[in-house]
């Protein structure tokens, strides 16, 4: 049975960013720019968590960034592929990249009322543990592994999802615990999946 995940919409979004590709390289842009571009704002938007707690309004511009941030974490590879500009130091980049993000954005959960700073640790640590999983897919058999129901966007949308609740005023102290049992299994599944099909003969 194939589990759901929004990784499946990645080549509708990508077609979608196709134009804009083209573009950015005439003006000079590179996939590495994109994705330092994308760091950064990944930070920015840690920042942003944390003045969320003095104003929900920063929560809603959270939303809006996150899907700036998958649009340049889109654009970095697309552009890498149909440009003949991969290289191990942009591959390397964006891996990396993708764990620290995570990191960046999701550590200020730790501040939510009722949250205990181990329970954000878990998180991140099962997130990459799960893109982990992921590369060594690409290292063993050449192919990049992004199986499972809470890959990098899946994330991002949960994520997305937590910073409306918030924007809004909603009071997800009861709920929240609740929700990040759920992401933990879904990690665990994701990781447990791509390591069976990597490693299936």
């Amino acid at each position: 049975m194939k589990i759901p995940s929004t990784y499946a919409l990645k080549p509708a979004f990508q077609r979608l960013l196709n134009p804009i590709v083209g573009f950015l390289r005439r003006v000079g842009v590179t996939p590495n720019g994109l994705t330092w571009s994308a760091l950064v704002l990944s930070g920015v938007m840690g920042w942003m968590f944390v003045q969320g707690q003095e104003q929900s309004a920063w929560y809603c511009i959270i939303v809006l960034s996150l899907l700036l941030r998958m649009i340049l974490n889109a654009l970095d590879g697309m552009m890498a592929r149909s440009h003949n500009m991969a290289t191990k130091g942009g591959a390397v980049l964006n891996e990396l990249g993708d764990v620290f993000s995570d990191a960046l954005v999701m550590w200020p959960l730790a501040l939510l009322p009722g949250m205990h700073a181990g329970w954000v640790g878990v998180l991140l640590w099962l997130s990459a543990v799960n893109e982990l999983s992921g590369v060594l897919g690409g290292w063993l058999n050449g192919e990049r592994r992004y199986d499972g129901p809470m890959g990098k966007s899946d994330r991002t949308l949960a994520w997305g999802v937590l910073c409306l609740f918030l924007g809004f005023g909603a009071d997800v102290s009861e709920g929240l615990p609740i929700a990040l049992c759920v992401v933990f299994l879904c990690l665990i599944l994701s990781t447990a999946i791509r390591i069976k099909k990597t490693v299936k003969p």
